[in-house]
């Protein structure tokens, strides 16, 4: 039994053999190398979300998160900073036009940044006056722009929102204005480069603050007003997806190895052969929902039906969420039959597995619901 619909059929081969090549030395650098960002660069994957009038791709999102799959399928952390600087992209649909325009010219543009609201924004007459830190910046170390949210002040005091709550706003600053703070200590993602960052008492225009708000949008196509909530759990799930099903294509390889090397009895052999099987089945099926409910919810959006859209929107989530946790589960499974290489701190093995267990701490998935 094959994984269905493999991620590999989503990337040129030349494309996987630079990523899975480049992978380990980005590790040991703790960041993305030259080659893989011109790789990028090139393909305009950071680019995926963009508007097609700033010169982005402005891709289907059924479409790009397939291709998310794939790329963190490459490389667990090559992926994971396209993911999060491609929905940072995004936010091109709701930028000021010119300011966008001048900021996605750039053929190397990368838009790093948090949605913790860990800043203040100081209203003054001519704009802002920004102060904050931020944690988790994947892409910190190759962005050109950072994102950030911020409680809005006026006069010493919180703006409050509608509701009565304090009022919080995105902003968007050059990298000239940003203090990246070394932080990113973790087992895995290590090339990522998910650093924290810092601003000090920076003047930005008003043009600079933007709401992430289909009611605000400045591009009124189905992609700029589909909910960016279920944009981030459908892309961060397939990032697991395509990391387990690496772990996976690994594990083959490393069992048919093991029935070689070891010599193991015909019963091992069966159960090495079972484990495989059923994880594989049991991911298939998993994905299959997964990526039925995302392109029923995305056709929605392309042809405004507005009937479906509150209840499909719902079962992207869950699917979302069912996904991540069936693929961590598959890799913790499948893990303890691969034998002391998979412990190996420079195996390939290992930095999937740790990938996987750093990836899938992010708070999207922490709970149920």
């Amino acid at each position: 039994m094959d994984i269905s619909y493999h991620p590999s059929t989503q990337l040129q081969a030349d494309c996987i053999g630079i990523i899975r090549r480049t992978a380990p030395l980005a590790e040991q650098a703790r960041q993305l190398l030259p080659q893989q960002l011109e790789l990028i660069y090139q393909q305009q994957w950071f680019k995926m979300l963009v508007p097609k009038q700033y010169g982005g791709l402005e891709m289907d999102l059924n479409q790009e998160v397939r291709l998310i799959e794939a790329l963190a399928w490459a490389d667990g952390s090559l992926g994971w900073v396209i993911t999060l600087c491609t929905g940072a992209g995004w936010f091109g649909g709701f930028l000021d036009e010119q300011f966008a325009q001048q900021i996605f010219a750039d053929r190397s543009v990368c838009l790093a940044g948090s949605g913790a609201p860990t800043g203040t924004a100081t209203v003054t007459s001519n704009g802002y006056v920004i102060n904050g830190t931020w944690k988790y910046a994947s892409g910190a170390l190759n962005t050109t722009h950072f994102t950030a949210n911020c409680k809005i002040l006026e006069d010493g005091q919180p703006v409050l929102n509608q509701h009565g709550e304090p009022l919080i706003q995105p902003f968007v600053f050059k990298k000239s204005e940003v203090n990246v703070i070394p932080a990113w200590a973790y087992i895995g993602m290590v090339s990522t480069g998910s650093h924290s960052f810092e601003v000090k008492n920076v003047v930005v225009p008003p043009c600079r603050a933007f709401k992430i708000d289909a009611a605000f949008t400045k591009v009124s196509r189905p992609l700029y007003i589909y909910p960016f909530h279920q944009l981030a759990e459908a892309t961060l799930a397939a990032n697991l997806s395509g990391m387990a099903i690496h772990f996976i294509d690994l594990c083959r390889d490393a069992f048919a190895e093991k029935n070689v090397s070891k010599n193991l009895k015909p019963e091992q052999q069966a159960e090495l052969s079972s484990v495989l099987l059923s994880s594989i089945s049991e991911l298939n099926l998993v994905r299959e929902s997964f990526y039925m409910c995302l392109d029923q919810s995305w056709s929605d959006f392309t042809i405004a039906n507005r009937a479906s859209q509150t209840q499909n929107l719902q079962n992207v989530s869950l699917a979302s969420r069912a996904l991540a946790k069936k693929a961590r589960q598959i890799v913790d499974e499948l893990y303890p039959y691969c034998g002391l290489d998979a412990a190996r701190s420079h195996s390939e093995l290992n930095r999937v597995w740790r990938d996987m267990h750093t990836a899938s701490q992010h708070s999207l998935f922490t709970f149920s619901v």
